[in-house]
């Protein structure tokens, strides 16, 4: 049994107030719903569309670069790639130039699915800059670079 004090409440609600990965975690939470909500449609969520746009490039990407852009592990990422390619939106192949890479391609059918939830993407982004004039989001985007 250990003899030390228990953490008074007080303490619990200066945490509540002042913690970082908590106030972004509920933002994140927030904006995720209503990017979800909005993409609903299209048939994606907030991580799908954000995961093609990311593919969306001159050159397909790796698997790794593409965990590395979106701050996540390869293992998670495959995971999140599943669903996308068991719908014909995005391929995978060997990359010819390291046979033990991967190479993530956007299909055709995934790009129109992309440029047709992007329109959606865009007037979320106004309807919060509207709601919430007194933000910065310029600078929020920045700072959230910043921390990450």
């Amino acid at each position: 049994m250990s003899n030390k004090q228990p953490v008074p409440y007080s303490t619990t609600i200066h945490v509540r107030d002042h913690c970082l990965c908590l106030h972004a975690q509920r933002a994140a939470r927030a904006l995720a719903r209503r990017f979800d909500n909005a993409l609903k449609p299209y048939g994606v969520t907030n991580g799908q569309f954000s995961l093609m746009m990311s593919l969306n490039r001159p050159e397909p990407p790796t698997l790794g670069s593409v965990a590395n852009l979106l701050a996540m592990d390869r293992t998670t990422l495959t995971a999140a790639l599943k669903p996308l390619e068991k719908r014909g939106w995005i391929t995978s192949k060997a990359d010819p130039k390291d046979r033990r890479s991967r190479l993530l391609v956007l299909t055709e059918d995934g790009a129109s699915v992309l440029a047709d939830a992007l329109w959606v993407w865009k007037s979320v982004h106004q309807e919060l800059e509207k709601e919430k004039p007194q933000l910065d989001f310029d600078q929020l985007r920045h700072d959230l670079a910043e921390l990450s």
